[in-house]
Formats: C-alpha cells, sequence, structure tokens
C-alpha cells in the first residue's frame, strides 16, 4: 500500500496526525507536501516545450487587480551565470544549474501603460504597488516550482541574489521599476532532495487572533524535532566567534545568529531609487 496523505503531512512537520488518513497521496496536494529541496542537477537542458509549459502554468497564477506586475529574466547567458555564481560562492549549484531565472516585481509596465501609452496620471508610486508588484512575483515564482515538480523538474529558490541587487540590476540591465525577488536553479535533480522540517502549524496558524502565547514551548519541541532529522554540523554553526559552540543547535538558534548583523540595508535605497515613494 503507498503513502497516505497524513503520511506526508507527517513527514511535513514531524508530528502525527490523522488528517488524510484514508487519502492516498496523489495529486496536487500530495505533490505540494512533497516538495524537496533540489540543490544538484544532472547536466540535462531543459527543453525550451517543457520550459514553455512551465512557465504559461506559473504566469497563470493570481494577480493583484489582474495588473500582472511580474517579470522573468531566464539567464541563457552561461557567462552571466557563472558572474552570479561567482557573487555567492557558498552557492555552486547557481554556476552549474541547467538553468538560472530571476523572478521580478515590475512596476516598470503600468508606469509606462499609464503615462506614456495611455497619457493618464500615475500617482501610486507607493509601498503598496511595491508590495503587489513583489506578490505578484512571489505568486509566480511559486507556481512556477509547483508546475516544474510536476514534469519531474527539481528547483532552489535563491532570495541571497538581493545581496548583490546593485550588481544583478545591471548584469541583467534591470530598468527603472523592475526589481529581482528571487532567483531560481532549474533542472533535472541528481538525487533525491531533502523535506525541510516547517514549524508546527500551532505557531504559525491562528484563528480570530493572532496568539504566540506558546511560543517558547512550541519553537523548544520543533527544535528538537528538527535537529533530530537534519542536525547542523558544527562546522556549520553561524558565528561561532562570537557567540560560541552551541549543543544542541536548532532551528531558532541558527536563525537568531543569521539575523545578528545588519542584511540587505541596501535593498530599501536601491527601491528608492527605482521610483518608489515607500510611503
Amino acid at each position: 500500500m503507498g503513502k497516505t496523505i497524513a503520511e506526508l503531512i507527517e513527514d511535513r512537520f514531524g508530528l502525527p496526525t490523522t488528517a488524510g488518513a484514508t487519502l492516498p497521496a496523489e495529486g496536487t496536494v500530495a505533490q505540494l507536501l512533497a516538495h524537496r529541496t533540489h540543490r544538484r542537477y544532472k547536466p540535462d537542458a531543459v527543453p525550451d516545450e517543457v520550459l514553455e509549459i512551465v512557465l504559461a502554468a506559473a504566469l497563470s497564477a493570481p494577480s493583484k487587480s489582474d495588473l500582472q506586475q511580474v517579470g522573468v529574466v531566464l539567464v541563457k547567458d552561461r557567462a552571466k551565470q557563472a558572474t552570479i555564481g561567482g557573487w555567492i560562492p557558498d552557492m555552486p549549484w547557481i554556476a552549474t544549474a541547467p538553468l538560472f531565472m530571476v523572478f521580478c516585481g515590475d512596476h516598470r509596465r503600468i508606469r509606462r501603460i499609464s503615462g506614456e501609452l495611455r497619457h493618464r496620471p500615475f500617482p501610486n508610486d507607493t509601498l503598496d504597488m511595491f508590495m503587489n508588484a513583489a506578490v505578484d512575483a512571489g505568486l509566480v515564482l511559486q507556481s512556477f516550482i509547483t508546475a516544474a515538480e510536476a514534469l519531474g523538474l527539481g528547483c532552489c529558490p535563491i532570495s541571497v541574489v538581493r545581496n548583490h541587487v546593485e550588481k544583478l540590476s545591471e548584469l541583467l540591465e534591470l530598468p527603472a521599476g523592475v526589481f529581482p525577488v528571487a532567483g531560481l536553479t532549474v533542472g533535472y535533480p541528481s538525487q533525491p532532495g531533502w523535506i525541510s522540517l516547517r514549524l508546527p502549524p500551532a505557531l504559525t496558524v491562528h484563528t480570530d487572533r493572532y496568539d504566540d502565547s506558546h511560543l517558547a514551548a512550541e519553537l523548544d519541541a520543533y527544535d528538537r524535532r528538527r535537529e533530530a532529522r537534519h542536525a547542523t554540523p558544527p562546522a556549520s554553526q553561524r558565528f561561532v566567534d562570537r557567540f560560541g559552540q552551541s549543543d544542541p543547535y536548532g532551528w531558532s538558534e541558527d536563525k537568531a545568529r543569521q539575523y545578528s548583523v545588519p542584511e540587505r540595508h541596501n535593498f530599501g535605497p536601491f527601491i528608492r531609487r527605482h521610483g518608489f515613494g515607500l510611503a
């Protein structure tokens, strides 16, 4: 007998459940629950027809007010891909993946339509419009991953490209109003990939009001479950020179260390230079 939806939920959260115990692990829900991160790929190129299909599916994602504020850059120039990979040497899969893409929020298009093509006022270079474009790009990114996995591909989102937002924007010739949200490596997996254990719904799902009164206890239990499944080796602990070795070293310690230093403080000024008032 094959797996059930309940078993996939248990794989994802490390917690027992009866939800989906009678449902076979098949279809879209099963695919989403079984999502794996893939960073190692076969050398085979992604066929143009497959890419066209997956892009069509991705661009079918919901869009705020039908504004469709997304731009997708296919980085087919291997020299450009290698350049991006060189900026992020601890992620070698960026340079070696058969396909690298950058998903962008595209506010430029509606600006041009309103002012240049339809001669209408456009008093909307706001934080809300930035958020609309960023969310549109995120929805298309997720839809691309889902469609790609359905056709046997594997993917890994790369948000760290925003650490190099000015260089990336220049390399890809992104005009004002177009900003990178995330990169994505794509290819046929050469190994199974891995399932990332998620925070329990008790911390992320709220009813009628936000309630994090059990954060400490739930987080401690999550750290222990996650450490038991894929422990962080001592050599991979962050900022040991500042904080020392920690045992155990859970998800919460890792994230607290990660954000103990400034990160991407150049992104706000970059966005403002692209015309967003952020007001």
